[in-house]
């Protein structure tokens, strides 16, 4: 059993699973915050539902984000502490900064936002919703700071063979950090844009379904109303409609954040990675042409088994360098290029294990970053081409009847998901067999690396490390089951889930609370 390997899909499950509640939590969380903001300022009912139905689904979420990203730091410690001992000076900065400042205002300003509901005043209310998302966007960058660190060290020197920081501000200004920030936080409002198209098409089926609403000769929308129904009026079809409609406007803007971030973020690794990026595009030889399409043997490390199939010629220089006729260097010229900066051979240091002295393979997984980099672009721009149909198909203010068109619409949901996942897998099985990679080029600091298969904790046997695997997969799943069946359920349930006083309307004698709810529970919201 072996520890490095064990220890390295301990975290990438992990991560990866964590991730899936990041973008979520960040994207949902800021539009909720607009929809509130909405509310506060005209009064209108259609906002207010929009937020509590949404908030509750966002709160859902970040509780889930919260217990799964807690097990990311004691990782850092358990399975990885050469790692932690190596980037400790500079890591402990930015992970403060997330921890004492940002988590501090996430979890104090939601919870005030949580139990404020008619307590606090309209506006200041609306503040701890602001303060608690902004804390959440903050804590996103002080963990892409850390993590870009890693992929290209700045401010530090080297003492004693470890990097001890000297400029903290060139850390918190990386320009890795600044450009992989904005993409992630694009990428999140995407999710949170996709997610709102997926439910409110969803919510609009039924109302077809159960004739609620129907349409006119010219396909235009004839609301109804059903008061059997609990939260079944107008009001309800202007809160879906909406919802929809902003979904599909703000995913068509954050899709094209995505693209213009994600084309600066790959011209930044064809200069500090571009091993990576060759891998990417199985570009074997020097050359201009970007690759659509290549085959070969699973798991080759050989370019000559490659075989670029479809390439459009000067694409991959413009992606690289802006125009179309510059050489990208390619893997056979890349690997003799570090060989002779990093060596051919691990060093023979107890620190290696029994992996000492053997050969170093610089070339990343060509499947994992070919397929990867695809597979971000493809889900993205499914995502993306969905957005501009589902505004054109809802010009007339309802959705179509159709089953099939409503489960497609529903699965949408997954594609920015995808896109977020395989680019993360990208990025990071891409900078192997580094977990600290080396600078290029001089905008970075010379000398600062480190191999993954020195980063393992030397006294962690294989055996321990597949138990908390086995032992936080079994917990993590049965999370993944919780919070699926209550996002299925407030889904199904609509708006009078998150609002239960829906039921009880203000003319109702025998609820004289009416819409305000029972102002004595203070924990009618998060029920």
């Amino acid at each position: 059993m072996d520890p490095l390997e064990i220890a390295r899909w301990q975290f990438g499950i992990t991560t990866v699973y964590h991730f899936v509640m990041v973008p979520l939590t960040l994207g949902l969380g800021l539009l909720v915050a607009l929809m509130q903001t909405m509310w506060v300022r005209t009064g209108n009912e259609r906002w207010l539902r929009m937020t509590k139905f949404w908030g509750k689904l966002y709160l859902i979420n970040f509780i889930m984000g919260v217990a799964t990203g807690l097990v990311q730091e004691f990782q850092f410690g358990m399975a990885w502490s050469e790692y932690s001992r190596f980037v400790g000076d500079v890591f402990g900065a930015p992970l403060a900064m997330e921890g004492l400042l940002a988590f501090f205002f996430e979890s104090t300003f939601l919870g005030l936002w949580i139990f404020g509901w008619d307590r606090l005043p309209k506006k200041l209310h609306l503040a701890t919703l602001w303060t608690a998302v902004l804390g959440s966007v903050v804590s996103a960058f002080f963990i892409i700071v850390a993590n870009s660190w890693m992929q290209h060290p700045v401010g530090v020197e080297m003492v004693d063979g470890r990097p001890v920081m000297n400029d903290v501000w060139a850390v918190l200004t990386n320009n890795t950090a600044l450009v992989a920030y904005s993409h992630t936080l694009a990428g999140s409002v995407a999710v949170g844009a996709a997610f709102l198209i997926g439910v409110s098409w969803y919510q609009l089926w039924q109302r077809r379904r159960d004739n609620i609403d129907t349409v006119d000769d010219s396909g235009a929308v004839v609301v109804g109303e059903r008061v059997d129904i609990p939260g079944r009026d107008r009001v309800d079809h202007a809160v879906w409609l909406s919802s929809l409609r902003i979904g599909a406007v703000v995913a068509a803007v954050a899709f094209g954040g995505v693209a213009a971030t994600g084309d600066l973020q790959g011209k930044l690794m064809f200069d500090q990675q571009p091993l990576k990026m060759a891998a990417a595009e199985a570009a074997c030889h020097d050359g201009t042409s970007f690759s659509v399409l290549a085959v070969g043997p699973l798991g080759a490390q050989d370019c000559d088994q490659v075989t670029n199939v479809i390439e459009i010629p000067g694409l991959l220089s413009f992606l690289a360098h802006g125009d179309f006729d510059t050489e990208v260097k390619g893997v056979n010229t890349l690997i003799p290029q570090y060989e002779a900066a990093y060596g051919t051979h691990l060093p023979e240091d107890p620190m290696y294990g029994e992996r000492a002295g053997q050969k170093i393979d610089y070339l990343p997984l060509m499947e994992v970053t070919y397929w990867g980099f695809r597979l971000m672009i493809g889900f993205g721009m499914l995502a993306a081409g969905f957005a501009a149909l589902t505004l054109w198909i809802t010009r007339k203010g309802t959705v179509p009847a159709s089953k099939p068109l409503m489960w497609v619409a529903v699965a949408s949901i997954l594609a920015p998901f995808g896109a977020n996942i395989a680019g993360w897998v990208f990025t990071e099985m891409g900078r192997q067999p580094f977990v600290v990679v080396p600078n290029p080029n001089p905008s970075g600091v010379d000398g600062v690396y480190m191999y993954t298969a020195a980063a393992v904790s030397p006294g962690v046997s294989g055996e321990e490390i597949l138990f908390s695997l086995i032992t936080l997969g079994l917990i993590y799943a049965v999370l993944l089951v919780v919070e699926t069946r209550l996002l299925v359920r407030y889904v199904r349930g609509g708006v009078a889930s998150a609002m239960p006083e829906l039921a009880h309307r203000d003319d109702d004698p025998a609820h004289p609370e009416g819409m305000t709810g029972r102002r004595d529970d203070v924990l009618a919201f998060a029920y």
